[in-house]
């Protein structure tokens, strides 16, 4: 998987001070822009609202519902969507409050939060993955029309054999567009933490036929329903 720049927020406030004199040379604007979100990165700052015309032309504040399970480290949730980490339930209330570089800022359920995009920045654009991430229409009323132990594995973030490709978005989010170059090809490469890839396996007939990868991470991915 390739690796982007992620949220290391011990090396902010020094790289903000190397930014200092780089962009010595680039417009105001830009060294401004730059500066405060390494600034909000570091918690020294507060994301700029936008302007009245820039929140409308970016439809902002948009007011939507967690697309699927969402993965989180402090306030960070980024497009790997690690399923080792602690979990924000598919259908939970969000809402899109401003854009940075490469992240958007939100609150979930009144808590202030970030979406990172790190890796698929070359394949889709910040807001066209944040809006896969904040849809407008509460999935939990689709996820009660399935059967009760598809339900039972989303709610769990779990993987079942017999899945749809939407079920399997609901549980364990989309995979990296920067890995996985359609939703419609036969496998998709997803990890459950940095050194967990695991594969699923799609039939023919669309649902799930097999996951496979490391047996200890499949393990752990997938569902085991109670007896």
């Amino acid at each position: 998987m390739k690796v982007r720049n992620l949220n290391l927020s011990g090396f902010a406030i020094a790289g903000s001070l190397v930014l200092i004199g780089a962009t010595a040379l680039d417009p105001a604007d830009t060294q401004a822009g730059i500066l405060r979100d390494i600034m909000v990165s570091a918690g020294l700052s507060k994301p700029k609202p936008a302007t009245a015309t820039e929140a409308a032309a970016r439809g902002l504040p948009r007011r939507g519902f967690a697309c699927c399970n969402l993965h989180y480290k402090h306030d960070w949730i980024n497009d790997a969507n690690y399923a080792e980490l602690p979990m924000i339930s598919v259908g939970t209330p969000m809402e899109v409050q401003s854009y940075g570089k490469d992240r958007a800022y939100v609150t979930i359920d009144g808590r202030p939060m970030r979406l990172g995009h790190d890796y698929g920045r070359d394949q889709e654009s910040l807001q066209a993955w944040v809006e896969k991430i904040v849809v407008t229409t509460d999935p939990k009323p689709r996820l009660a029309s399935w059967p009760k132990p598809i339900q039972d594995a989303i709610y769990e973030g779990k993987i079942v054999i017999g899945m749809t490709r939407d079920q399997a978005i609901a549980s364990v989010g989309y995979p990296l567009t920067s890995e996985n170059v359609s939703l419609n090809q036969p496998t998709w490469r997803v990890w459950r933490s940095s050194q967990g890839e695991y594969d699923l396996n799609w039939r023919q007939d669309g649902r799930l036929g097999s996951v496979t990868g490391n047996e200890e991470v499949t393990k752990l991915m997938l569902f085991q329903p109670a007896h």
